[in-house]
Order: C-alpha cells, then structure tokens, then sequence
C-alpha cells in the first residue's frame, strides 16, 4: 500500500525539525523518513534515527546504483537523500512519510509525487531573524552560518513552488498551523 507524502523544507532555522517532531508526536499516522547525509554528526545524534551517515564515497556509489528517491548535493562533498527503501519501509507499516528536506529536495519529491504529496514551507519571519535563531543554536561557525543566510535568501525565492507557506513568527502557532493542514491533506480522498 502506497501511503501520503509529507514534504516540510526551510531554510536552516527556520523551525523545521521541531515542527516535523510536534507532528510526529501528534498521532497522525506519520513516520519519519530518516535521510542520508555525508555532513559530520553533530551533538547527540544517532545513526539510523537522525541521519543515515555517509562517507561521500558511500553516497557516490548509492546514487550510481539508483537507490534514491531523491538527492542533493546541497554544499560542495555534502550530500543529501531519501533512500527509497524508506518509503517502502514507511508505507508496509501502513503510515505515511514525513519528510524533512532542504527546499531543493523539497521541490524534488513534490515534483515526483504531485498530488500524493503535501509540501509545506517553513518560512522564517526575516533573515536577520534566521540568523539570529543561527548564531543562537550555537552548532555552526560564523563562516558557516554566513553561508547558511546566503543560501536561505535564494531558497526564500523558491517558496511558491509549495503547496502552502507558513510563516514561523511564533513556534507555537506555526506548529499547530501545520498539524492542521497535514491534518486536512491526510484525511483528503482522492
């Protein structure tokens, strides 16, 4: 059985991760897709639950056997992506994914399910706000995040290829907005 698909992309910053937990613990019928990255681990992550890690090597040789939904070389050697066997996981357990992508991967996977899919933008309130929310998280370099705020100006521009934008002004809300749409989406009947 084929199930949904639940696309969140932002910026990084700009909410996503907590929003997509608020809805993991909503009791929807979602499931995580968890994604794989050839980033560094970062704090108390874990593999297999955050991130599928990767050495670019590993990654090369995943695309070249055709074992991705998706993928992205977000920045140079840091790659990103959905193993399909993680739909095929998600969906033998009769849940629906739940993705958190970048905007790219975001567009990607909606493209490739059109109206079996939901994409929703997570919208930070400004730029100065995402960096702030950036250099308060406390994970990056000030080159690094520099490089954050200037790719999320050009993601920002990519936001009305989704479904639905959702400003992220103040978290609460902008996690209740969302579980209200996903809501809807998954109730919907085609």
């Amino acid at each position: 059985m084929e199930g949904k698909l639940v696309i969140i992309s932002a910026p990084s910053g700009a909410g996503k991760t907590t929003i997509v937990k608020h809805l993991l613990e909503s009791g929807l019928k979602l499931s995580f897709s968890v994604s794989a990255t050839t980033r560094p681990i970062r704090g108390n992550e874990t593999e297999g639950e955050d991130y599928f890690f990767l050495t670019v090597k590993e990654f090369k040789k995943k695309i070249k056997n055709n074992e991705f939904v998706e993928w992205e070389e977000v920045y140079k050697d840091m790659f990103y992506g959905t193993f399909k066997s993680e739909l095929e996981r998600i969906w033998a357990q009769g849940n629906h994914v739940l993705f958190d992508v970048d905007v790219n991967g975001g567009i990607s996977l909606k493209n490739k399910f059109g109206t079996n899919s939901i994409a929703i933008f997570i919208m930070p309130p400004s730029v100065s706000e995402l960096e702030n929310r950036l250099v308060k998280r406390g994970t990056d370099t000030p080159e690094k995040i520099r490089l954050r705020v200037e790719k999320a100006r050009d993601e920002l521009k990519l936001a009305n290829q989704f479904d639905t934008i959702i400003v992220n002004h103040q978290l609460d809300k902008a996690k209740e907005e969302t579980l209200k749409i996903v809501a809807s989406f998954l109730e919907k009947k085609f």
